[in-house]
């Protein structure tokens, strides 16, 4: 059993000049967002990607790479304020979800706007079947990955959000599971058993992967993924990786990930490198500004909760387009590609127009609240993160 000193020391961490924020990690961020998109657009091309390589078909792991980085993010962020009963539970619960559901909701709401107005003309999209009705108020209160038959539709990458809520809940008590003076190798090997142990578990029960569960069960595929980026997260607290070896460790893991891509399906395999490459891109130090790898990161949640709506918007555009002008394969192939930079501006123009101004009256509406209780200021950014 751990010594109080050695809880103490646990609780504030072994490295407070541990950087709280990488450009690195914004940038990687940044891009899984990007590969996300490629992944959800592969089928609406002229020919499905996936006949060119079965790699198209692992965009997965890009959301997989979110998920293990909640956790860690959020370990960074408030281990230490969880640790110390600075926060308490419901206050950080009550944070994460006012920092993710305003823009959700603004998000499908104006979805559903526009799908009902197309209905109303006689113009439905190509693609009704994954927009039915019934579907939706589950997506609203994000309740569609926690293990019911509610629907897969609209906004189909809220199904980690969902998840995300439960993981939320659990945090601050699976931080405090791992408080004390533990290696920094057995927490990133607990966290790996942990990925292993879920993984045989779903193998049994469902006869899959834990990492092939469909969305409903999103759940059981994200608390595994997001303990583990929480473990990782104390490992880093427990003093790994050194500094001056980290932009060599998350270029060797980066590497491995990539090779094993090009070598089959080697979910568990993947999963470690890409927490090895979380927790050593965390601790690069940035060189030069590092606000436009913010901004990234922060364009980055925009562009996961928006996409999907500008493919139903571009994506029936260029059904109109082949149906009337039959254009040429180079030609279909130039307006599908136009749908990745239409999805960054919008995403841009939602992180600018509406999820700031959202933040913005979140801070306002818990003004009143922190007056009363200081410690539900969010630290740094003045706004919740």
């Amino acid at each position: 059993m751990p010594s109080g000193s050695a809880l103490r020391s646990a609780a504030m961490g072994r490295g407070p000049d541990r950087a709280p924020r990488s450009a690195l990690l914004d940038m990687l961020r940044f891009a899984a967002a990007g590969l996300i998109v490629l992944y959800h657009y592969r089928f609406d091309g002229p020919i499905k990607l996936d006949v060119f390589s079965p790699l198209f078909d692992r965009g997965y792991l890009a959301t997989d790479f979110f998920l293990i980085l909640s956790g860690y993010v959020l370990g960074r962020a408030y281990g230490r304020q969880i640790a110390v009963g600075k926060v308490s539970d419901e206050q950080f619960l009550l944070r994460r979800v006012l920092r993710v559901w305003p823009a959700h909701v603004l998000m499908l709401v104006v979805f559903a706007a526009l799908i009902f107005a197309a209905e109303r003309v006689g113009r439905a999209p190509h693609n009704a079947a994954q927009l039915q009705w019934r579907d939706w108020p589950a997506q609203l209160i994000l309740i569609q990955a926690w293990g019911f038959n509610l629907g897969e539709g609209w906004n189909v990458p809220t199904w980690t959000l969902s998840a995300l809520m439960v993981c939320y809940a659990a945090f601050p008590t699976l931080w405090r599971r791992t408080l004390g003076d533990w290696p920094a190798a057995s927490l990133l090997v607990i966290g790996l058993a942990v990925l292993a142990g879920a993984d045989l578990v779903s193998e049994g029960v469902y006869g899959q992967g834990v990492f092939d569960l469909p969305s409903n069960l999103g759940v059981l595929r994200a608390l595994p993924l997001f303990t583990f980026g929480a473990l990782v997260a104390r490992a880093s607290e427990a003093g790994w990786p050194l500094r001056r070896w980290a932009l060599a460790q998350t270029v060797a893991a980066f590497a491995g990930f990539c090779a094993l891509q090009a070598t089959g399906k080697y979910d568990l395999a993947s999963m470690a490198l890409l927490g090895v490459m979380i927790g050593a891109a965390g601790e690069v130090p940035a060189r030069g500004p590092a606000h436009l790898a913010a901004q990234a990161a922060k364009v980055s949640f925009a562009l996961y909760i928006t996409h999907i709506f500008v493919a139903t918007l571009w994506f029936n555009f260029i059904h109109a387009v082949d149906a009337r002008f039959h254009p040429p394969l180079w030609a279909q192939w130039g307006l599908w590609g136009m749908a990745f930079p239409a999805a960054l501006i919008t995403a841009v123009a939602f992180e600018r127009w509406a999820d700031r101004p959202l933040q913005a009256g979140v801070a306002a509406l818990l003004r009143p609240r922190r007056a009363r209780y200081p410690e539900l200021a969010p630290s740094g950014s003045g706004r919740p993160r």
